[in-house]
């Protein structure tokens, strides 16, 4: 595990899509541990609801070390002025249009915003000097590729989906920056994360929303596609291994919890920490859906010291804790009903994919 109050070398952190899920845990991470300034850069795009990302950040704009810009990634002389003002040591790169099934509705938003904004954030970084890049790459890159575990060194199959191909060209073109100017760029390719602040569009939030609100949730297939479900704290300890790394000028990296756990077997560990049975509505399996993920994170053990420690019992039931506590009417009603229909146990025995190890 890469521990709490890691020094961090960097004194000037930028961190694009920083008050977003993993953004905001890593703003908050960074700024226990010392780091001496944090710039956010959000487009706070209608995605989802906006207020709730500015509530993620929003303790923070009165601090002195720490500044929140809203601006567009795609808007080249923005992004321009804003790396010349902040002459930054480290920049973590987190926005992106986000989600399979989005990108096969809207594919030239996700072309625009991941490949285009990737560029322009590269030229920005490469003109003003920046010692450090991390991007936010993702499994979805590893297509229809059943052998697990996933590995780095792996010849990737072609895209699956739109997002996945932007994150392919997203990496490529990290790939050419560092190998012709000499910058120090490591791309992580995270695994379905979760927890605490979660987009209310991924699988877990939605289905903590919808069961205990009685309503139906979705599965498409028959519940057997499996995932390496990632919780938020390990991945942003990922992060900060990555943005303290001294090796290579270029390297991909997976950040998994290297379990793959089924659908079926997600539905029932979070039917368990809610208390509530939930109603299943049977789906045709969605187009540019992965059968399974799982990462092979040994690369990232041995580079970043990296060592996942949340498994998915433990980061289910802290999801919940969130989710049933948080101030929203929806979450009032969602405790109340989880009240109502007592606290009897709904623990399953998990199903899973055998362990990698």
């Amino acid at each position: 595990m890469i521990a709490a109050g890691l020094h961090i070398d960097m004194n000037k952190v930028l961190i694009t899509g920083g008050a977003g899920f993993i953004g905001s845990h890593l703003v908050d991470r960074l700024l226990a541990d010392g780091a001496s300034t944090i710039t956010v850069v959000d487009s706070f795009s209608d995605y989802y609801d906006p207020v709730t990302k500015r509530a993620n950040v929003e303790r923070y704009t009165d601090r002195p070390d720490f500044t929140l810009v809203e601006a567009d990634i795609c808007d080249a002389a923005a992004m321009s002025d804003l790396f010349r003002a902040g002459r930054f040591d480290s920049v973590i790169h987190l926005a992106a249009r986000v989600g399979v099934r989005h990108s096969l509705q809207d594919p030239m938003a996700y072309e625009e915003t991941n490949v285009r904004g990737t560029y322009v954030l590269l030229e920005a970084a490469r003109q003003t000097g920046v010692p450090g890049v991390v991007f936010g790459s993702s499994s979805s890159v590893y297509g229809a590729n059943n052998s697990v575990p996933f590995s780095e060194d792996s010849e990737l199959p072609l895209p699956i989906s739109p997002y996945a191909a932007t994150k392919v060209a997203g990496e490529a073109a990290c790939h050419a920056y560092s190998h012709l100017y000499d910058m120090r760029i490591l791309c992580l390719r995270f695994f379905t994360v979760y927890g605490a602040r979660q987009r209310p569009d991924l699988a877990i939030h939605k289905f903590a929303r919808m069961i205990s609100m009685g309503e139906p949730i979705p599965v498409y297939g028959d519940g057997s596609t499996s995932r390496d479900y990632t919780y938020v704290d390990d991945i942003v300890s990922g992060i900060i291994g990555a943005i303290n790394y001294r090796g290579s000028d270029f390297e991909i990296i997976n950040l998994g919890e290297s379990r793959v756990v089924t659908l079926s077997s997600l539905i029932s560990l979070i039917e368990g920490a809610l208390g509530v049975r939930a109603k299943i509505h049977r789906q045709s399996s969605q187009a540019g859906d992965m059968t399974v993920t799982c990462a092979d994170i040994s690369k990232a053990r041995r580079l970043l010291g990296y060592e996942p420690q949340t498994q998915i019992e433990a980061g289910i039931q802290k999801f919940v804790d969130w989710f049933t506590t948080r101030p929203s009417r929806a979450n009032e009603r969602a405790a109340a009903l989880i009240q109502a229909s007592g606290s009897a146990s709904l623990s399953p025995p998990i199903e899973r994919v055998p362990s990698i190890p």
